[in-house]
């Protein structure tokens, strides 16, 4: 079934989500800004945080605060802790839930070696009774209205894949009070490599429903499965539900050139056809305008000069079909807030004039 929103229930009441579609947490690029831009443009039904230290969040540490911070207009927001320490993990579980999560997630996916040397990330799908444990001392920890959620992968390696490991863990999570389980389709060793394998993703779909019920949008159905893995059209979000029976879809890099994927995405699912959707150039360059602004608010004019000569290349994509290399070079070029004000009014109105298009 599509156009279904979430229900991730919890010991108390249930969280309800608008769609079940939901913004990825993605390093470098979810912070709160990002987030808050792209719930505007419509379509978000969770948009999550990049992965946050416990350690890092109990210190006090600057660089995780900036991870972790939300306000109003970032709603419901899902906090995601990494790490393999039970009790460290309980109280960072709580530091969120006291700091305005709605949802906690544990990240048992990532792939990067910074997060799996020290036990945390993927390594959870290594050692399912200690992953288990954490995962009961978490849910112990959390206040009962705040439901806890896991992200994972297919498995570390092939042979993981082969011997279902995804499903074990995927279960035995719902066991023990998991709301949602998110399951990018590759395996720990194949990182972004290859297609995203979305038969493995329905073998966990299929164990969740067998042992939890079919997840139907009601509060008695099943714990929802949402898939993740090479979302880069409405189109591919739609056919995902479809091929894997998953209550939704969880989208990451297919963001990063088109915020608007997610609106367009939950129209179509309701059979409207994107383009109506479509947002027009104005709109575009709005978008990226209010994302710069924010960025200044939350964080201060040099990390946003920073972070947009970098994203004006991913965001640039989107404008004039991607033919705005001027536009990009002057906002790479920009010494000053003011001069990436200029260089996106310029454009705005150089293709406002009917000149021809730049390419």
């Amino acid at each position: 079934m599509i156009g279904i929103p979430l229900i991730l229930k919890a010991p108390a009441s249930p969280v309800r989500l608008e769609t079940n579609l939901l913004l990825a947490p993605i390093a470098g690029w979810c912070e709160l800004a990002w987030r808050v831009t792209v719930r505007e443009l419509g379509g978000v039904g969770l948009a999550c945080t990049d992965l946050l230290s416990p350690q890092g969040l109990l210190c006090s540490s600057e660089t995780s605060y900036d991870l972790a911070r939300t306000n109003d207009l970032d709603r419901p927001v899902g906090m995601q802790l990494y790490g393999s320490d039970p009790g460290l993990l309980a109280e960072g579980a709580g530091w969120c839930a006291e700091h305005g999560a709605t949802v906690v997630d544990i990240n048992m996916g990532c792939p990067v070696d910074k997060v799996c040397k020290r036990n945390g990330g993927s390594m959870l799908m290594c050692h399912l009774p200690n992953t288990f444990a954490i995962f009961e001392a978490v849910r112990a920890a959390l206040p009962p209205h705040i439901p806890l959620t896991a992200k994972m992968r297919l498995g570390w390696d092939e042979s993981a894949y082969v011997n279902g490991v995804a499903c074990d863990l995927a279960v035995g999570l719902c066991e023990r009070g998991a709301a949602l389980i998110t399951v990018h389709g590759r395996t720990t060793e194949q990182r972004f490599k290859g297609e995203c394998r979305r038969e493995g993703i329905k073998r966990v779909v299929d164990a969740v429903a067998d042992a939890t019920g079919r997840y139907d949008g009601t509060e008695s159905g099943g714990v929802p499965v949402v898939g993740n893995g090479d979302i880069k059209t409405p189109e591919d979000a739609v056919s995902m539900i479809l091929e894997t029976g998953c209550a939704g879809v969880m989208i990451g890099r297919g963001s990063f050139a088109n915020p608007w994927i997610f609106r367009e995405a939950w129209a179509l699912q309701r059979g409207v056809d994107p383009i109506t959707v479509a947002p027009t150039e104005d709109e575009r360059l709005d978008a990226v305008l209010r994302y710069f602004e924010r960025m200044i608010e939350f964080r201060g004019e040099h990390h946003a000069m920073h972070v947009i000569r970098q994203k004006i290349s991913w965001l640039g994509r989107s404008i004039n079909g991607g033919h705005c290399r001027p536009l990009k070079d002057a906002v790479r070029e920009s010494g000053s807030p003011a001069e990436v004000r200029g260089a996106i009014e310029s454009w705005r109105s150089s293709i406002q004039v009917g000149a021809p298009d730049p390419v």
